[in-house]
C-alpha cells in the first residue's frame, strides 16, 4: 500500500508540473503577439508661431515595423504647444491600445524638439503656464500606462516620418479652405 501512495503521489506531483509548464507556454505563446518595445516618434509644428498647426506621431515596434501612424491638425498654436500634444496624443493612442503591450512592455518616445524634451524629463523648468498644464496632462498619462516611458532627444532628419504626418495634416487644411 505504501508503494501505490507513493506512486500516487508522484504522478499527482509530475501531473501538476506538466500543467505549469503548460500555462506557462501558454503565456509565452500568448505574450509573443504583445509588443515588448514601442518606439514612438512624435513631431508638432506650426506655420507661423503661433499659427495653424498640426501634430504628428509614428509609432514602431522593436523591429521598425509600423504599428501605427497619424497626424492631425490642431487649430492655432504655438509650435511648443504642437510639440506637447503630439506627445499627449501618442500617449492617448497607448492608453486606448494598451491590450496590445507586454506586462513588462517598454515605451520609448523620440522626440526632435530639445525644449519639449528636456521639460518632460525634467532638465529645464517649465515657465509657461500653458505648457505646465500640458506637462501635467502627459503626466496624467503616464500614470494611467503605468510602464517604464522613456524619452529621447533626436534630430529632425531623425523624426522624418512623424514629421510627414504633421505636414500632411497641415497641407491637408490648407487645401480645404
Amino acid at each position: 500500500m505504501v508503494l501505490s501512495r507513493t506512486f500516487c503521489e508522484n504522478e499527482c506531483a509530475l501531473i501538476s508540473l506538466f500543467i505549469l509548464h503548460l500555462l506557462i507556454f501558454i503565456k509565452l505563446l500568448h505574450n509573443l503577439d504583445m509588443l515588448n518595445v514601442i518606439n514612438v516618434f512624435t513631431d508638432g509644428g506650426a506655420r507661423g508661431n503661433p499659427g495653424p498647426s498640426a501634430i504628428g506621431v509614428y509609432i514602431a515596434d522593436e523591429k521598425n515595423k509600423q504599428v501605427a501612424g497619424f497626424g492631425k491638425t490642431i487649430g492655432i498654436a504655438t509650435n511648443n504647444v504642437a510639440e506637447y500634444r503630439a506627445v499627449i496624443e501618442a500617449l492617448d493612442w497607448i492608453i486606448e491600445n494598451k491590450k496590445s503591450l507586454a506586462e513588462n512592455a517598454r515605451i520609448n518616445f523620440f522626440l526632435d524638439s530639445k525644449l519639449v524634451c528636456s521639460q518632460i524629463i525634467g532638465l529645464f523648468k517649465v515657465k509657461n503656464v500653458s505648457l505646465k498644464d500640458l506637462l501635467l496632462d502627459v503626466r496624467d498619462r503616464e500614470g494611467q500606462i503605468c510602464l517604464p516611458t522613456y524619452y529621447k532627444h533626436i534630430p529632425r532628419e531623425q523624426n522624418t516620418k512623424a514629421d510627414e504626418f504633421v505636414n500632411n495634416a497641415l497641407d491637408s487644411q490648407e487645401a480645404s479652405l
